[in-house]
C-alpha cells in the first residue's frame, strides 16, 4: 500500500502542529529565558515545514528513479539497517569518542550511505555536529560528552 505525498505530508505537518502545541503547554522554569517548551516547539516547527514542502511536491524533481526497485533484493536493500546500525554505535561510542567524533562518523556515514558524494559529505560531517553541539551547549544548556574531542567552547 502506497500513500501519496500530500497525505503523508499533510499527517506529518499535523504531527508538527500536535508537538508544537503540547510544547506550548508546558510550564516556563522561572529565571530562565529558554524552558522546556523550546525544544518541541521548535521540532514541531520543523515537522510542519517538512510536512508542508512534502505535500506541496517541493523537491520532488530531485528525486532519483530506482531502477532496481522491480528488480528483487539488492545489497542496496540492507541501506534500511544504517540508522538502527548508527544509532547503536552512537550509544556504545559516545562516552569513549565524545559527542562530536561520534556525531562526525554518524552524519558521514549516513550521507554516504543515502547517497551524498564525498565532496557534499565531509563538509557536512564537520560542520552538523559543530551546530549540534552549539544549539545543545549554549541554547539548550544540556551539557554533551566531551571524549576525545571536547568542544572549544
Amino acid at each position: 500500500m502506497q500513500l501519496s505525498d500530500r497525505i503523508t505530508g499533510l499527517f506529518l505537518a499535523g504531527l508538527g502542529l500536535a508537538a508544537a502545541w503540547g510544547g506550548s503547554r508546558l510550564p516556563a522554569v522561572p529565571g530562565q529565558d529558554v524552558g522546556p517548551a523550546a525544544f518541541p516547539m521548535v521540532i514541531g516547527g520543523g515537522l510542519v515545514l517538512c510536512g508542508v514542502m512534502i505535500a506541496f511536491g517541493i523537491g520532488h524533481s530531485f528525486e532519483v528513479p530506482d531502477e532496481d526497485a522491480e528488480t528483487g533484493f539488492r545489497f542496496r536493500d540492507l541501506r534500511v539497517l544504517v540508522p538502527p546500525g548508527l544509532l547503536l554505535f552512537y550509544v556504545l561510542a559516545v562516552e569513549r569518542l565524545g559527542f562530536m567524533l561520534t556525531a562526525f562518523f554518524i552524519v558521514g556515514t549516513a550521507a554516504v550511505a543515502l547517497g551524498a558524494r564525498p565532496r557534499l559529505a565531509l563538509p557536512l560531517a564537520v560542520g552538523a555536529p559543530i551546530f549540534i553541539h552549539a544549539v545543545f551547549a549554549k541554547l539548550l544548556r544540556v551539557p554533551l560528552a566531551d571524549g576525545i574531542l571536547p568542544a572549544l567552547w
